[in-house]
């Protein structure tokens, strides 16, 4: 027998031989396709146990892939989320949280954002040799100190390719829909604009009828300060769809104000785009969707097909976009040299409404939503990997895990080494993913609401117990509520919240919709497990580092030598877009 067959033999027996649960070692980069949906609850999804509405490729996913049922996200709301799922660290270490009631970038043209002394698993990818690209939402800031230094741009975070918002979606990027952003703000604005309408003219009335002597100079004052008054406001609030609903290609603005209707297509067919045109890899996608972020913008091809209204039908949009993603890696023989990755940021938005129609996600058995740090129902999402060959397929895993963990785990992937300058508290998953590692690398994991504590989840591993305290609860309204109905969103401190001593104890394991706290008289380690947890925090606690808060007040402000605009300041609109491109649809 020659030698050269002699070899081939022994390797097919060396594959047959292949221990059972073991999977393919990789000895090469795949191409990464990371997929985040916005707002997204748990509960929305097929293979996680809806069935109203449809999830198809999704669940087609997770039947060719790993479906986690603990995957926990870093925060509750988009920005502080998404920092931590780009750093692979807690919000709280890079200032991406905030000590106020407005915990996400609230402008385009603000000067808080992703601190560029952070190191995303885009910037690591690059510099491993990875085309890396992002299509679809940001909100992670764009200016720090002019209105083209694009500090906090994904193309200054290691993205070689971007298009999408640089912002987030709202109502207020609608015209039929009722403005979103400061609502109660410019309310309150607009009534005394209204007050100092009704005083004017009342003085007016009063002057020509004699009524009173006040001069007509002192009424004319009063009629600039009222003019001056809504102008300092509206001159903000009135264009929030010229400021803040832009389209951006890597530093150019493409649409001012986006024309939401073709958004759907447009982000589709740059995502696909990317794959074809990169095709000889390895590359990194980033497809962060604006859906099913309300106003729910849907084509008219999707718009009442479901059973759920249109939230239904913007999350079965979705699904269909994340289809055709799926379809352009495997029409380019991609799929087994590709992990496929899908997310959502956080929980569903329980608290979004029209009369009685339900805008948000459904959150399935789990307590709370969007906003809310520490219950379930705002932190914990659907998390889907698919590698054929690679992952085992048709796979349940039941172990505490992290959008954190995509960070290094994607770093390891790439052959890339985590940044040794600083904590990073994510951990890699692969072995967990192939089987490899029984139980998940996280011992603790600590959700914040802004900059607060406000619970901590233990996996005792040894037992199997998931033991989860609550230091601080919000209030919900009205009472009885399973949500934050009178103030749109629950908040993180003050009046607004409950604070707990001792903390509310539950064991996930047994009690995962988290309705029966325990006490010391039903739990004989009550103490034990609360005393190990507080010890646990202490040690969190002192791996902290003073840092600037980007979201703090002045952060905030909306800054017009910031605010990026196509054309000259402030006649900010273009569209460069090509309508006859919409037959991706």
């Amino acid at each position: 027998m020659e030698k050269g067959t002699s070899l081939t033999i022994l390797l097919v027996l060396c594959l047959f031989l292949r221990p059972p649960g073991s999977h393919a070692s990789v000895g090469y980069k795949p191409n990464i396709v990371l997929i985040l949906a916005d707002d997204l609850g748990i509960g929305d999804v097929g293979c996680y146990g809806n069935d109203t509405i449809r999830t198809p490729n999704i669940d087609r996913l997770a039947k060719e892939g790993v479906k986690l049922t603990q995957h926990i996200a870093a925060a509750p709301l988009c920005t502080p989320s998404r920092a931590a799922f780009l750093t692979g660290r807690y919000p709280i270490r890079s200032g991406m949280d905030a000590s106020n009631d407005y915990r996400v970038i609230q402008w385009a043209g603000a000067s808080g954002g992703l601190p560029s002394n952070e190191t995303t698993f885009a910037k690591i990818l690059q510099q491993q040799g990875y085309i890396t690209g992002l299509i679809g939402k940001w909100h992670q800031g764009v200016n720090c100190e002019s209105r083209n230094d694009y500090c906090h741009h994904p193309l200054n975070h290691g993205f070689d390719y971007f298009y999408g918002m640089p912002f987030s979606l709202m109502n207020d990027c609608q015209i039929t829909q009722p403005p979103e952003k400061d609502r109660v703000v410019r309310t309150k604005f607009w009534l005394y604009t209204q007050t100092i309408g009704l005083a004017v003219l009342t003085l007016a009335i009063a002057r020509l009828t004699g009524l009173v002597s006040v001069t007509w100079k002192i009424i004319t004052c009063f009629a600039w300060f009222g003019f001056l008054f809504f102008a300092s406001w509206f001159s903000s609030y009135g264009f929030i769809r010229y400021w803040d609903c832009i389209m951006m290609r890597n530093y150019e603005i493409t649409e001012q104000p986006m024309v939401v209707e073709r958004t759907t297509s447009l982000i589709l067919r740059e995502a696909i785009s990317f794959i074809e045109r990169n095709k000889h890899g390895p590359f990194l996608l980033f497809v962060s969707f604006l859906h099913v972020h309300t106003p729910l913008i849907t084509t008219e091809l999707f718009l009442g097909k479901s059973r759920y209204g249109l939230y239904g039908d913007n999350v079965e949009e979705m699904d269909w976009m994340v289809g055709r993603v799926l379809d352009a890696i495997d029409k380019k023989g991609l799929k087994n040299t590709t992990l496929t990755y899908f997310a959502s940021d956080h929980g569903g938005f329980l608290e979004a409404r029209e009369g009685k129609a339900q805008l948000g996600g459904w959150n399935g058995i789990y307590k709370g939503g969007k906003a809310m740090g520490g219950w379930e129902g705002g932190i914990r999402v659907p998390g889907i990997f698919r590698w054929p060959g690679v992952l085992p397929a048709d796979t349940v895993i039941d172990e505490p895990t992290s959008l954190m963990d995509i960070y290094p785990t994607v770093t390891y992937l790439a052959g890339g080494i985590v940044p040794q300058d600083r904590v990073i508290d994510g951990r890699n998953l692969m072995p967990l993913l192939q089987g490899s590692l029984q139980h998940s690398e996280h011992e603790f994991l600590f959700h914040y609401c802004g900059l607060y504590l406000h619970a901590v989840r233990w996996h005792q591993k040894d037992s199997g117990a998931l033991w989860k305290a609550h230091y601080t609860t919000p209030i919900f309204q009205p009472e009885g509520a399973g949500a934050c109905y009178r103030s749109g969103a629950c908040h993180c401190f003050g009046e607004d919240v409950t604070y707990h001593d001792p903390p509310l104890l539950f064991d996930l394991s047994s009690d995962p919709a988290e309705t029966k706290p325990l006490s010391p008289a039903t739990e004989p380690l009550f103490d034990t497990v609360i005393s190990k947890i507080e010890r646990a925090v202490q040690e969190h606690l002192r791996t902290l580092t003073p840092v600037p808060e980007q979201l703090s007040w002045y952060n905030h402000l909306w800054k017009p030598w910031l605010q990026p605009c196509c054309g000259t300041f402030p006649f900010c609109w273009c569209d460069k877009e090509d309508d006859s491109d919409q037959e991706i649809l």
